[in-house]
């Protein structure tokens, strides 16, 4: 297999430049997430070509999230098998290439076949860098988990400011993609080059990783801690350009900025989070910035101006910031299974949500108005603040001696 044989060869190759194990973390979160994040601000015009309404286009975006399941459901495996190095430094620039090629489709079914790859690639990376993070914020001794999805915010921050203006230019999102091609490949090459993946945890289970990652109740309750965060943080990324468009009449440029505010804020709000987590608790932060995200999802609704819209973005990205990798580290440090397998469950669950719940959106913008893509999630904040308790750490039990 010619695939298979070109992974085994850059595996054992080593390039690139020589960074400390947090800094290649956080290297992987934003090359991975500025790929990824390339098409979104360019949404509005991929609409138009295919001429379609939200639902249409929510219901090809389904595709990703599609592949995704099924990679977090079945990768497991593949990812043992053949390794984290080899498989993290093929996948990411093959992600940018599925991205290009799915943005040529002309038809809303066309779009979805071609994003199924990019869900499955997604699904693969997923799972390795967010146990690779959780291993060395454990070998390091410090809590690097936010900042890691810090950069996975800032990169796709870069990516909205980037998009908005190629948009600006004219150029379109099918050639605008093709030039991410060249760029993702080489910057995964100069930072992770030299990638290794960090050891296991200390006391982790050893037990065999199952072909299904069966949630617990320990997980679904981390799922329901975080789903308001998944699905208001999608709905960001996937509709918060065309609610520019269709509420404000915004052009290309600042329909794409929309994108940006989402994500920047999140990435600001993502490199302090771990600080506050340590001085006060994951439990109390979370309460706060599900407060935050229930006063964006609001002013989102009724932003009567496209300056409260974009305060309202804001907030939305400030209030998700930390929620999903707050549960994410829960999950991973739980000591029943091996981590893979309980960062898959929790990935399976809140992160589908994050890729299928907005795009399944669209039936609501398109039936109700595209506020609605934003009004939904007030309830789940409500489910959020009732289930925020599980994150508090589990009491240590010291052995007593005879």
């Amino acid at each position: 297999m010619p695939a298979i044989s070109f992974l085994e060869q850059l595996s054992k190759m080593r390039f690139g430049l020589a960074l400390p194990p947090q800094i290649k973390v956080f290297g992987a979160f934003f090359i991975y997430s500025f790929c990824m994040g390339s098409m979104f601000p360019r949404l509005p015009e991929i609409q138009e070509a295919m001429d379609v309404g939200e639902g249409q286009l929510g219901l090809a975006l389904i595709g990703s999230a599609v592949g995704t399941l099924i990679s977090l459901t079945f990768a497991g495996r593949f990812i043992e098998a053949f390794g984290y190095r080899r498989i993290l430094l093929g996948a990411i620039p093959l992600l940018s290439v599925f991205f290009a090629a799915a943005v040529w489709a002309s038809t809303p079914l066309v779009f979805f076949l071609l994003l199924l790859p990019v869900g499955l690639t997604i699904g693969c990376i997923e799972i390795i860098i967010n146990i690779e993070a959780d291993r060395v914020e454990h070998a390091i001794g410090r809590r690097i988990m936010s900042r890691a999805h810090a950069f996975w915010s800032l990169g796709f921050f870069s990516a909205g400011i980037v998009g908005s203006f190629i948009a600006r230019t004219g150029l379109a999102p099918q050639w605008h993609l093709m030039i991410m091609i060249p760029v993702v490949s080489v910057a995964t090459l100069i930072v992770l080059g030299q990638f290794e993946p960090a050891a296991h945890r200390a006391g982790s289970s050893t037990d065999e990783t199952p072909r299904l990652a069966r949630p617990t109740a320990t997980i679904m309750a981390l799922v329901a801690v975080c789903l308001s965060a998944m699905l208001m943080e999608g709905a960001g990324i996937d509709w918060s350009a065309i609610y520019m468009r269709n509420i404000f009449d915004a052009t290309p440029f600042w329909a794409g900025i929309a994108v940006a505010v989402v994500a920047g804020s999140q990435a600001f709000a993502r490199f302090f989070a771990d600080g506050f987590v340590d001085r006060f608790g994951p439990v109390t932060v979370a309460r706060v910035l599900l407060t935050i995200l229930g006063g964006g999802v609001l002013l989102a609704f009724f932003a009567p101006s496209a300056i409260l819209a974009y305060c309202g973005f804001a907030m939305i990205g400030f209030g998700s910031s930390a929620l999903f990798p707050l549960a994410m580290s829960a999950a991973a440090q739980q000591t029943d299974r091996p981590a893979a397998i309980n960062v898959a469950a929790l990935a399976q669950f809140s992160f589908t949500a994050f890729l299928l719940g907005p795009p399944l959106l669209g039936f609501v913008a398109e039936h109700f108005g595209i506020q609605w893509t934003f009004g939904v999630g007030f309830p789940l904040v409500l489910l959020g603040l009732a289930t925020a308790h599980v994150l508090a750490p589990r009491p240590i039990i010291k052995a007593v001696t005879p």
